[in-house]
């Protein structure tokens, strides 16, 4: 079958690689219909993780079952769904609590696995033809038959849910004020589903004008952080409090405020300063042990200049991880079905599977509108 297979830094090709195979009684096989390029795909593009070439990218993935193993229960040929990113088992400890991003079975010596990723086990992404789904009955989320919304329906293996998961992480409750730095698809999608939760006023900070835009076409505020300290200009839209809750959807690559340079700790420091004491943070923002480009030793080996003493002072909360789609996908589905969300407002692109060399490279870039590219490989 045909895949995008990553290279090296900044490469990426369409190749021929293996079919993929039915292993064991609870897998199946998905034709891919739709896939979608992820920033965090963007991280091993660049080279800044440990990936090695070979490796086939696609974490975001729905499609048509095509085979389904004995084993398999509850889903049969023909049947349309959407996968999350997190590859798990259902019944290990973190699977049965609702952690399925941490599952101890997939991905032995690690908690958590997923398609296409570098570290997160042996399953073979799904920027392809077609993907093998372990542990079918409980990874395949069923979707309506057909192809209506399926731009919408993509989006809940991964973004979706992560920026809903940043909510949770900060508990943003009704009523709430929220700042989201970054306004890349996993912010846009956190400031949309702040505001599906109730709250009162979003603000979304980013230095991209076509990111800022799309913050002020769905009800937010923008933020340019060029234009001066983005806390200050929160601040002074809040009478001097800052918000009730704050959400860092940048991660480790984030940029400094007037300098073309990295400063991995800058978003988080900033949210210590924008948000009220006893507020709360939700960092769905991926940061990693270690980064190969880090911007000093400290960074690359994961350890950042954290205002722990003002958070501390202020009496914040913090929560972190990977989000556990499965604990929030099923009812963000039944939103978009229903048309009481509609998610697919961050998709710029749809290209076939052919263009993702030169969708990667434009999205990487930040140029021509490129905000969140959907593949389709059989387009």
């Amino acid at each position: 079958m045909r895949a995008v297979v990553y290279k090296g830094p900044f490469e990426v090709a369409i190749e021929q690689v293996e079919d993929p195979r039915i292993q064991h009684p609870n897998d199946v096989i998905v034709r891919v219909t739709s896939t979608a390029i992820c920033g965090s795909d963007l991280h091993m593009y660049e080279g800044r993780t440990a990936a090695e070439p070979g490796i086939v990218f696609g974490h975001e993935n729905l499609g048509v079952v095509e085979e389904a193993g004995e084993g398999v229960t509850s889903l049969s040929r023909g049947d349309r769904v959407v996968m999350p990113f997190n590859v798990a088992c259902g019944f290990c400890k973190n699977c049965t609590a609702g952690f399925t991003g941490f599952c101890l079975t997939v991905n032995p010596g690690f908690a958590g696995g997923a398609y296409g990723y570098v570290a997160m086990g042996p399953y073979v992404g799904g920027q392809a033809e077609y993907v093998r789904v372990p542990y079918a009955d409980f990874n395949c989320l069923k979707l309506p038959e057909g192809t209506e919304k399926e731009t919408d329906f993509v989006l809940l293996a991964d973004i979706f849910p992560t920026g809903y998961h940043g909510n949770e992480l900060a508990d943003v409750r009704p009523g709430d004020s929220v700042a989201v730095y970054g306004g890349g698809p996993v912010g846009l999608m956190a400031a949309y589903s702040a505001m599906l939760r109730g709250a009162s006023k979003v603000f979304v900070v980013d230095r991209v004008a076509e990111r800022l835009e799309k913050a002020r076409e769905i009800g937010a505020v923008p933020i340019d952080f060029t234009q001066g300290n983005p806390a200050e200009q929160i601040k002074e839209q809040t009478d001097g409090q800052g918000t009730d809750k704050g959400i860092d959807a940048v991660g480790y690559q984030a940029q400094a405020q007037n300098e073309d340079r990295e400063e991995p700790a800058t978003v988080l420091n900033s949210l210590v300063e924008t948000v009220r004491p006893t507020g709360a943070l939700g960092v769905p923002g991926l940061y990693v042990p270690r980064d190969p480009g880090g911007p000093d030793e400290q960074a690359k080996q994961g350890m950042l200049m954290v205002s722990i003493g003002r958070l501390f002072e202020k009496g914040l909360r913090m929560g972190t991880g990977q989000c556990n789609v499965k604990r929030y996908n099923r009812h963000l589905r039944d939103l978009i079905i229903e048309d009481r969300a509609k998610p697919s407002f961050v998709v710029s692109h749809e290209l076939p599977l052919d263009q993702a060399p030169t969708a990667y490279e434009k999205f990487d870039k930040r140029v021509e509108g490129y905000t969140k590219v959907v593949l389709h490989p059989h387009a």
